[in-house]
């Protein structure tokens, strides 16, 4: 019987298992990133961490975190396929690409313990609570979510403007978001200062020195939101205010005209003092402001405002600037023409006051005016607005004062700002998007810092 021997070359040797050191390194491998990568990463983190003007919630914080790592690996993903059309593996050994990542890690760890002194330290100056460790968890995983959703969208995208179907969607979804906040956003977001609102439903005014009354040539429901609001203050004398509705008039110079007929009726030429006050974006007079006007002056004073806008101030700023300066202008044209007219003896001092974009209105209407023939008092001005001459109101923590196209390469001019709180150091680009964000949050803090002014307006005016 014949028997079947193996030679010993057809024997198959069962496969080697690799060591665990071997095992360690491929996982390196493949889990630890570029060494550009952290650097990126750690650098968009580190610039996202930047102090701020104001203080900042944990949303708003990890929001700017998210993005910034998003960022960050888009731009690394954006230089691989400039270099080439696929994607190179991760450079450099796995050791080294650990030890960036270490070092990217505890930069980070450095920037968030100096952005943890600096937030507690504005809270402090503000006199708000300060941070603890549950700030940073919820910034956490709130950047985590935000990095994940952008990377996700960013995918999304991508994927679809490969096909010609798929860039027609993205096309279409575009310009339908464009389309609903242009036509629905704002005005869910912000209501226009029209009739639909609670102030509209109060009584109409009794005493005849107020706008809206039975006696005045301004109706109540042509004022505005803001304009009810205004007459509505509280006052412990006889108070005269005029305020012009964008409903009230037309255009600006019949509102400028119908100004002057109603401070004529109340009486406001009358009074020793006569307070222009130009009205921010959305036609609102801080009512601080005018209790001020009326407890230094008492009975001797008028204040007259003009409507412009009903959009946020913000909204007005970016998109319809002008609009301040034409109407600031037009009232005070107006206004000093009827003056002239008054005998010598009898022509009230003018004062023109104006707050955040009012601000810059009120400074435009100044500036071809006889000098001496009108006092300005300006509060939390936009960058770049000076009056010489004039009463300047400004924080150093208010991002309003800061904030210009122009922040982005050179630093601010705070000259006539009060130091209310830490000043952060000007860094390019970086700042301006820092100011940016506060932005959203200037008007959160309390009274005395950011773009809220408040009882400070009344003890300067008084």
């Amino acid at each position: 019987m014949s028997t079947l021997t193996r030679e010993p070359g057809n024997r198959s040797a069962p496969p080697s298992r690799p060591s665990p050191a071997r095992r360690l390194r491929g996982a390196l491998d493949a889990s630890t990133p570029a060494i550009g990568t952290s650097a990126l990463v750690a650098v968009a983190l580190c610039l996202s961490l930047a102090p701020s003007l104001l203080p900042r919630t944990s949303a708003i914080q990890g929001v700017v975190c998210g993005l910034a790592i998003a960022l960050a690996l888009a731009g690394r993903e954006g230089v691989r396929r400039l270099r080439t059309a696929h994607p190179a593996p991760a450079s450099g050994e796995a050791e080294v690409r650990c030890l960036a990542a270490a070092v990217a890690a505890a930069s980070v760890v450095v920037a968030g313990t100096g952005a943890h002194h600096w937030q507690s330290a504005l809270r402090e100056t503000m006199g708000q609570a300060t941070i603890g460790l549950s700030y940073w968890l919820e910034v956490c995983a709130a950047g985590t979510v935000v990095a994940a959703a952008a990377i996700f969208a960013g995918r999304a995208i991508r994927a679809l403007v490969r096909h010609r179907k798929g860039r027609r969607i993205v096309a279409a979804v575009g310009t339908a978001l464009l389309a609903a906040w242009f036509g629905f956003g704002s005005a869910l977001f912000f209501p226009p200062a029209g009739n639909a609102d609670p102030a509209s439903a109060s009584p109409i005014p009794a005493a005849p020195g107020l706008a809206g009354s039975e006696d005045s040539l301004v109706g109540w429901d042509t004022l505005g939101r803001e304009g009810r609001r205004f007459v509505s203050i509280a006052s412990s004398g006889s108070a005269v205010r005029t305020y012009v509705g964008l409903g009230s008039a037309p255009d600006v110079p019949s509102r400028a005209s119908l100004a002057v007929r109603e401070s004529e009726r109340a009486g406001g030429f009358d009074r020793g003092h006569l307070v222009l006050a130009i009205p921010t974006g959305s036609g609102w007079v801080d009512a601080q402001a005018v209790e001020g006007f009326e407890r230094r002056w008492g009975n001797d004073v008028a204040i007259v405002a003009q409507q412009y806008s009903d959009a946020p101030s913000w909204m007005t700023f970016l998109t319809d600037r002008d609009a301040a300066s034409d109407s600031a202008r037009a009232l005070t044209s107006a206004v000093r023409a009827h003056i002239d007219t008054l005998p010598a003896s009898q022509r009230p001092e003018v004062h023109v006051y104006g707050q955040s974009l009012g601000a810059s209105g009120a400074a435009a209407a100044l500036t071809n005016t006889e000098a001496g023939s009108c006092a300005a008092f300006l509060a939390g001005p936009p960058a770049g607005v000076h009056l010489p001459g004039g009463t300047v109101l400004a924080n150093t923590s208010d991002p309003v004062v800061w904030w210009e196209p122009a922040l982005l390469w050179s630093p601010p001019d705070l000259s006539h700002a009060r130091v209310d709180a830490p000043v952060p150091a000007w860094l390019p680009l970086v700042t301006f998007v820092h100011t940016t964000v506060d932005l959203l949050t200037s008007l959160d803090t309390a009274p005395g810092h950011g773009h809220r002014y408040g009882q400070d307006q009344a003890d300067c005016s008084a």
